[in-house]
């Protein structure tokens, strides 16, 4: 019995206002129908039919080369149409799980409960108690008896609902695990004959009662898991709730955040123990956070490796780089893609490294580019340094060995190596490659003209 999973994501979301689908308007930095084939995925499934409709090459552009069938609704008649438009996919034995495309902060664990509180070759559906259920369709049962709740006979939506049904708070989320033989008789029975002139999905719960299906229900940890966003308003609600679940699990992991509503998860992020992160940070991609570090306000990292008791001091930017154990960053500097700092390296501000290495204990404290260059152990980087790698076509790499001093103001012209200990004066050109323990120094010598007369400016 195979999980097969359809995820409705034809709407154009008039009200986004916006020329872009719905479905891709981005959840931390990913659009929601990717958070929710995402889910669909940590579930388990063995197959995905993405139902669209409006900007149809946005979404396969957006969504790229991911294993999905892609189902085509030319005309969207109601959620029942959509589904049905998946039929030829779908297997009779195949448990069916209905997802939306604008309902991304959906957990897998919730979609787990539905599929375990599924009777076998039953219907299971995702409901949600709301104090004020206006708009949503109401769940109807039989009298219960005691503290037990009646059996689900059907769902009524909102323009559908008499006076006393409009009472229920208990509602429909859209969400629902079906057995695939019986799901497609039941779309084949669909009517358009309701208030809307739509083929209602709902509909097919009193079906399922009439034929005797088991029709049971689960429910998800927070309401905010099945709201969707039908405008930018909503859209930033759900992106701080996001924020607010992320921000939780981080310091259950042991993180302590200055302020959990001023920080941006948008990614995958893991932390050790006693972890400090003060405001406005924000963490994309794949970031790997040690122990006992520091992050400073307005930091960026982004697909990133921090090594224990590491700090990345006030609005630094580290992206696709590693820093070392004990290693210190900024405050202002930026570390670009395939930069590392070893054991006890500091970077200083208004520094930029790329594709550089800065080895053990070795400083670049503030106004410099290191770019393509190895740098050994104990090394000094003066003020105002730049590796000058680029020769306008090609890109050159700089050697500096161990426990080399280059003084303030050095261009040092790719390539070129600089050996052991040697010394390199303030102000230096450096074009060829020096040995060990020498001293270089390229400044023009300086001259005193005392005789010298300023330029004034010329009347008018």
């Amino acid at each position: 019995m195979a999980l097969n999973v359809v995820i409705l994501a034809a709407g154009k979301g008039t009200r986004m206002r916006s020329d872009l689908p719905k479905v891709l308007h981005p959840i931390a930095h990913k659009s929601m129908v990717q958070h929710v084939i995402d889910t669909a995925h940590d579930v388990g499934c063995d197959g995905i039919q993405l139902v669209y409709g409006y900007g149809a090459d946005m979404l396969k552009s957006a969504l790229g080369e991911q294993n999905l069938n892609w189902v085509l609704q030319a005309e969207q008649l109601g959620t029942g149409h959509a589904v049905a438009q998946a039929n030829a996919n779908i297997e009779d034995d195949d448990t069916v799980l209905i997802l939306y495309g604008d309902v991304p902060l959906i957990q897998a664990k919730t979609l787990e409960d539905l599929l375990m509180a599924r009777a076998a070759d039953g219907l299971a559906i995702l409901t949600v108690n709301l104090p004020n259920p206006t708009g949503y369709g109401r769940i109807v049962r039989t009298a219960g008896e005691g503290q037990e709740l009646g059996k689900v006979i059907g769902i009524v939506e909102q323009k559908d609902a008499n006076a006393q049904q409009l009472l229920i708070q208990e509602v429909n989320t859209g969400i629902m695990a079906a057995p695939g033989k019986q799901l497609k008789a039941w779309l084949g029975q669909l009517s358009a004959d309701n208030a809307q002139g739509e083929y209602y999905l709902t509909d097919i719960v009193a079906m399922a009662h009439k034929d005797g299906v088991a029709i049971t229900t689960a429910q998800p940890e927070s309401a905010v898991e099945v709201e969707g966003a039908n405008n930018r308003v909503q859209l930033a609600q759900l992106e701080r709730a996001y924020q607010a679940r992320e921000a939780e699990k981080l310091m259950l992991a042991g993180a302590n955040l200055r302020d959990p509503a001023r920080i941006d998860i948008r990614g995958d992020v893991s932390v050790g123990m006693d972890v400090m992160i003060d405001i406005n940070v924000i963490i994309e991609g794949k970031v790997s956070i040690g122990n006992n570090v520091t992050i400073g306000a307005g930091a960026i990292l982004i697909d990133c490796e921090i090594g224990d008791n590491a700090e990345i001091k006030p609005y630094s930017i580290v992206e696709s780089a590693k820093v070392g154990v004990k290693a210190s960053v900024g405050p202002f500097a930026r570390l670009r893609p395939g930069t590392e700092l070893k054991t006890d390296a500091h970077v200083g501000n208004f520094v930029e490294m790329k594709k550089a290495v800065l080895g053990e204990g070795s400083k670049a404290g503030h106004l410099a580019y290191i770019g393509d260059a190895l740098i050994g152990a104990g090394v000094n980087i003066g003020a105002g340094t730049i590796t000058c790698n680029y020769d306008g076509a090609n890109k050159h790499l700089t050697v500096i060995e161990d426990n080399v001093f280059v003084g303030s103001d050095t261009q040092l012209i790719a390539p070129v190596t600089i050996g052991k200990g040697a010394t390199l004066g303030a102000g230096s050109t450096i074009t060829r490659d020096v040995g060990e323990n020498e001293l270089v120094i390229t400044r023009v010598k300086q001259r005193h003209l005392s005789a010298w007369v300023r330029p004034v400016k010329k009347p008018k």
